[in-house]
Formats: C-alpha cells, sequence, structure tokens
C-alpha cells in the first residue's frame, strides 16, 4: 500500500497507531470485552452458517493438521470439549445422530468397502463386551 502523506504529515498507519495508543491509555480490559462483544454480535447477525463453516475449516487448515502432530494435546482438547457438549450430545440425540451420520459418511461408510476391516472391528467389540459366540 502506498504511503499516503504530504511532508508534514502522518500516514494513515501512522494515525491509526497514534490514535489505539491513546485509546489504550484511556479505556480498560472491560471496554475493549464490550466492543469485542458487540463486533461479534453484529458478524454473526449478518454472516450465515456456511461463513462460520469456511472460517473454522480455513484454520483448521492452518493449524498443522487439527492437532495431527500433538496426540496429547488433541486428547484434551476432546476431553474439554466433551464436558462443554453436555456429556456427548447427551442432551440432544437429534444432534447426536446427525454427527454420527457424518461421521459415517467420512468413515468410508461404517467399514462399507473394507470387509477385513469390518470383520476385525467386529471381533474387538465383541471381546470388549463378554459375549464369545466362538
Amino acid at each position: 500500500m502506498a504511503d499516503k502523506r504530504s511532508k508534514d504529515s502522518m500516514s494513515v498507519n501512522e494515525a491509526g497507531q497514534k490514535g489505539g495508543q491513546a485509546t489504550s491509555q484511556t479505556h480498560d480490559k472491560d471496554f475493549y470485552e464490550d466492543i469485542g462483544e458487540k463486533g461479534g454480535k453484529a458478524t454473526a447477525e449478518s454472516h450465515g452458517r456456511e461463513f462460520y463453516e469456511d472460517i473454522g475449516r480455513k484454520g483448521g487448515e492452518h493449524s498443522g493438521g487439527n492437532f495431527a502432530n500433538d496426540p496429547e494435546r488433541a486428547s484434551e482438547a476432546g476431553h474439554k470439549g466433551g464436558q462443554h457438549s453436555g456429556g456427548n450430545f447427551a442432551n440432544d440425540p437429534e444432534r447426536a445422530s446427525e454427527a454420527g451420520q457424518k461421521g459415517g459418511e467420512h468413515s468410508g461408510g461404517n467399514f462399507a468397502n473394507d470387509r477385513e476391516k469390518a470383520s476385525r472391528a467386529g471381533e474387538k467389540g465383541g471381546k470388549s463386551s463378554g459375549n464369545r459366540n466362538s
């Protein structure tokens, strides 16, 4: 961006920085929290669900693969998310069903294309439940 200023004036960037510094000296944390909340509400009113899905997806792409390189951090995040979700959709069975359906679609159709994998999963499930029919 071109530096638009005359010999005796400041650039737009310099003016913005100077104004920001002056504001920070006269306003406290509550002021910034308040304007942040107002901005968030205004954005929510002017943008639809697709907007938030898009920025969430973009953020995930830039986060290093959604914890791909840090399983411990991923586990902590999942645990915290589970605590805040009300116990794995316990209070919203419709949402749980929708999430399960999406997960199934992304998993390749619940082993539809891999009979051997399905067999191993069934065997593990049977052992875990204590039902041994062999």
